[in-house]
Parts: C-alpha cells; structure tokens; sequence
C-alpha cells in the first residue's frame, strides 16, 4: 500500500509525464485528475496502470481528503490560482514549471503557501538529473575551487514538432524564452554557483525562421548575473535553434574549469592541455518522458514521510531562480539593468 494519493491538476501533455513518474514511486499513486475538458475515468484508468477518478470541479477534487498531494500542471497562467486553491485546500504541491508568470503571482502563491504550511516541490528537476548531480559532487569536493564565473545556456529549438509547441507561442501562457524553458539553465547555473543575485541585465531578440513567426514574444534571450559578492554569470535561453538540444555548461573556478561532462583540476594534477572525462548522462533531450522526475519524486515523498522540506526544488528555493528570471524579463523589456530588490 502507497502512502500518498495524488491528484492531477490539468491532464496534457506534460500531465502523462508526471502520472508515469509518480506511479513508478514507492510512495505515491495518482488517483485523481481534474481537467476543464471531461475525460474518461476507465480509459485513463486503464491507460497508466492504476485506478483513477476524473473531475471536472477542482474544488470537488481538492475537498477529497483522500488526496494528499496535487500535481499542478495545468496551463502557466492558471499556475497561481491552481497552487493557490490547492494549498489552502491543504494539499502538498508539486509544481510545473514556471512558478508562475509575473512577479505579483509569485508574491502571492509564496504568501498562500506558507500560510497553509504545506511542503512543496517545483520541476526545476534538472536539479536531478545525472549531468547537474556529478557537476555538484565535483564542485563539493572542491576540485574547481571558487567558482568565479559560469555560463550555463538552453538551446531546444520549439517549434511545431514539439508538443509544447501549441500554446508556447502565445505570451498569455509562453511568457518568455526564459519562462518558457530556458529557466532551467538559469535554476541550473543557480544551483552551481550558489550565492545571491544582486542585479541582472538582460538583452532578447528572434530568428526570422517563418517557422517561429508564431511567437509573440522574443525566443532568445542572454542574462548576465552579478552576484552579490561580485562574482558574473551568463544564461543564454534558445528556443527558435534549429540543431541538436544542447545544455551548454561552463564553470570556471580557483582551481580548474568544467565544461559539460569534461573538466580539469590543479588538485588533480590534470593536464591543463587536455580535458578529462566525466561519466554522466547529459542532458540532451527536451522531451518529458526523459526528465528525471521520477527521481526528483522519490526525494519528495520521501521528504513527505520525514516531515521536512523537500531538498533543491522547495519552493522556497525554487523561488529564488524564478526571481531571477522575471527580473532577466523585466531588464529585456526596460532596456536597462534590473536588481533583485526592485521585485521585492
């Protein structure tokens, strides 16, 4: 027997993604789904394994107390008013990315959720993957030393091959490059360097491909970042390319440099003229079914049962990330450099 049921708060494509990694937890089953368009309670059941009821009414849902945690992946700009109904409905969170789209709805899920004191997990799940958990082992053992500078950039081309192609393109739900998909090279960069952002300044522009027309919004981005404590970092967020996925990292630091799955290390004495490898998976794909959600999953239930919060992608420190990306927005559509303190 699980300890938690589930409930799925808008059933798309992204939705399968989670029910599939949700299931294959320990902990946890969905077995429930809202959705605005009726859905058939024994074809979904039958479709991911496990019994599931179907709802039209989220308030009916979120008053089950049968469920004890919503997965909210309904379209962007419902993000808000979805986290918030759930939360003070008592339901743990887990959140599709983005948060939500502007800095006002980010001020009042944070207010609504530690209100209701529920724990919450966003899908910043790159935190997650193998490439960012042996990046993060290599800089805890200290062999890049302070790092000083580090780029790290997104470039998926989505365009109408892709299944978030359909509403991506309007700013109602897109939002931005960042928004969109770029955010997780940022939570990535984020989660390297560590530290506070004090300002960022940020420059956005678009591919005349006919194929991207469609975007209402520009779909590349570049962010610079200083820190606090004086340090830079760079985000570029490409979602108009047309090759290979590509998450482009680069670490510079006191003691050696990594890029991607290759690094060089003074304190291991490596070859400063030759890269040396690292075994990990990259990340190289930007379809769902390959994110590691599963993982991510796990970590949170299991939080769950200890009664903590979960680690990397609580929301209080997803949302760390996720001001950083609206201020990157901001300074594109100022023209000018854009401080952390402006949003608070």
């Amino acid at each position: 027997m699980k300890s938690y049921n589930v409930g799925i708060i808008g059933y798309g494509w992204v939705s399968t993604a989670h029910i599939q990694a949700i299931n294959a937890t320990a902990q946890a089953q969905v077995t429930a789904v809202y959705s605005s368009r009726p859905q058939d309670a024994a074809a979904l059941s039958a479709r991911h394994g496990s019994p599931i009821q179907t709802f039209t009414d989220l308030a009916a849902m979120l008053r089950r107390p049968d469920i004890h945690a919503v997965a909210i992946c309904s379209y962007p700009h419902q993000h808000a008013d979805h986290i918030i109904a759930a939360a003070q409905a008592g339901k743990h969170l887990i959140i599709e990315k983005p948060i939500t789209l502007t800095a006002e709805d980010a001020k009042r899920v944070a207010v609504a959720v530690k209100a209701a004191g529920v724990k919450t997990c966003v899908c910043f799940e790159c935190r997650f993957s193998s490439q960012f958990q042996a990046t993060k082992a290599v800089i805890d053992a200290g062999l890049l030393g302070a790092i000083h500078y580090g780029e790290v950039d997104y470039y998926h081309g989505i365009g109408p091959w892709y299944g978030q192609f359909r509403w991506n393109t309007g700013k109602k739900d897109g939002g931005s490059s960042l928004l969109s998909a770029g955010c997780h090279a940022l939570d990535a960069l984020l989660l390297c360097m560590g530290g506070e952002v004090e300002a960022v300044t940020s420059y956005a522009t678009r591919s005349k491909n006919a194929v991207f027309g469609q975007y209402e919004y520009a779909t590349t981005s570049v962010t610079i970042l200083r820190f606090a404590d004086g340090r830079v970092g760079k985000v570029a967020s490409v979602i108009d390319c047309l090759q290979p996925y590509y998450f482009h990292t680069h670490l510079v630091g006191s003691e050696g440099s990594l890029l991607d799955n290759k690094f060089h290390s003074q304190k291991l004495a490596t070859n400063k003229h030759a890269w040396s490898g690292l075994a990990m998976k990259l990340l190289d794909s930007g379809d769902v079914s390959d994110h590691p959600y599963q993982t991510q999953f796990e970590a949170f239930f299991a939080a769950l049962q200890r009664g903590a919060e979960m680690p990397l992608t609580n929301l209080e420190e997803s949302l760390r990330s996720h001001r950083v990306v609206l201020a990157a927005d901001r300074s594109a559509e100022l023209g000018r450099e854009v401080k952390l303190a402006e949003l608070a």
